[in-house]
């Protein structure tokens, strides 16, 4: 039986809107991470089988923005490259393709992983039909083509507050998370913890400079007393707000993927063991509780208990189904984003699930734990989970 493991995964620090990573392209970032990832697992760009990028917006980006960020890594234009598109589940959908296309051709080496550029993404209009008179409205794709349902034509903050409504998670209960989130992050930042995963970017400035970053932006002092003045960014009567909810951001993560086999012939460093996987579709109005019924359903196809799963990387898009998810699955908080999660590293939609796998994998083998599981919710209604164990 073929077994798939992870060898390397490296990721890019995570930029906030407009900040320290905007002026650099996804693929740029991209790009930075894959180099990053095959010089950890002592692969050559040329051994690359097939690179798979996930990447939510990609208007104005060129043709083929996965390939873009090959070619900037260093890898042979004979090497093909795709991205794939599942809103916030984009990242670890590349690892399942990267899984399938191992399990068919055992002597591969695949790239993996999530790339993007929230900054970047452009306002559109469509010209294309005549317009004989009156103004036209420019659309921000960033908004409409990630953070929009497409079914109820609205914010993916109200999909929040709809569970918040429907599983009774108070404003209390999502700052109090909102705080274990980012005092957690701090900790990990002030005890070198992703150190291991991140690879420092060189931003290019103006008259030659350059400027290196090599820290997440957006982790920051937190308090329930400071998030309690905030207002409510959705409905005058939620309880979402800015600081209880995941922010928008940049950045890229890779990992470096073969059979067993092939990684014990070149010596290769594994990381973890891919178990299962499960996709699951939900009702859009409720979205962020897609992570429910994909754990469930990749532990049984894992032949596990939740019981017997050591930590649990969940995507925080929001606090409020963040607490949802976590109640409805009976798991411990302290089992649960144990460096922080997205409320307080961020979430570039086309990264995060690589960023969370990547961050789970090197969190396990650092704790000597042995089974893992990596879920994000995604927009539109699904979900998406992983389950992995250390070697």
């Amino acid at each position: 039986m073929t077994e798939v493991v992870v060898v390397s995964g490296c990721r890019t620090p995570v930029g906030d809107l407009n900040k320290s990573l905007s002026s650099m392209s996804a693929a740029s970032l991209g790009g930075v991470a894959i180099k990053a990832a095959l010089e950890k697992a002592a692969v050559k760009p040329q051994e690359v089988s097939l690179v798979v990028m996930g990447q939510v917006l990609t208007a104005g980006e060129g043709q083929c923005p996965a390939r873009q960020a090959a070619v900037a890594a260093g890898i042979p234009y004979i090497v093909p490259a795709y991205n794939v598109n599942m809103v916030c589940g984009s990242g670890l959908l590349s690892v399942i393709n990267g899984y399938n296309h191992l399990k068919a051709n055992s002597d591969d080496i695949v790239v993996a992983g999530g790339q993007e550029s929230m900054s970047r993404a452009p306002h559109i209009v469509n010209m294309r039909f005549s317009k004989s008179m009156g103004d036209a409205t420019l659309k921000d794709s960033m908004i409409f083509d990630a953070l929009t349902c497409p079914f109820n034509a609205y914010h993916m903050g109200i999909t929040a507050e709809n569970v918040a409504q429907k599983y009774n998670i108070s404003r209390e209960d999502q700052d109090l998370f909102a705080v274990y989130s980012q005092n957690r992050a701090a900790e990990a930042i002030k005890n070198g913890v992703f150190k291991d995963e991140i690879v420092p970017v060189s931003v290019p400035g103006r008259k030659g400079s350059v400027t290196e970053v090599s820290t997440d932006d957006h982790p920051r002092e937190t308090t329930m007393l400071g998030l309690g003045k905030l207002r409510t960014c959705f409905k005058d009567t939620g309880t979402v707000t800015a600081g209880n909810c995941s922010s928008i951001n940049d950045g890229g993560a890779a990992c470096v993927m073969m059979t067993s086999s092939l990684a014990e012939e070149r010596g290769a460093p594994v990381l973890g063991k891919i178990v299962s996987s499960a996709m699951v579709g939900c009702d859009p109005a409720y979205m962020g509780m897609g992570p429910v019924p994909a754990i469930r359903e990749a532990l049984k196809r894992a032949n596990w208990n939740i019981d017997e799963v050591d930590v649990f990387e969940i995507n925080e898009a929001f606090a409020a189904q963040s607490v949802a998810v976590v109640r409805e699955l009976k798991v411990a908080v302290d089992k649960v984003n144990v460096n922080g999660g997205a409320i307080a590293l961020g979430h570039p939609v086309g990264m995060s699930g690589s960023r969370i796998l990547i961050t789970l994998l090197h969190h396990m083998k650092r704790a000597g734990l042995k089974r893992g599981v990596a879920a994000l919710c995604i927009g539109s209604g699904m979900g998406v989970a992983m389950c992995l164990q250390c070697c």
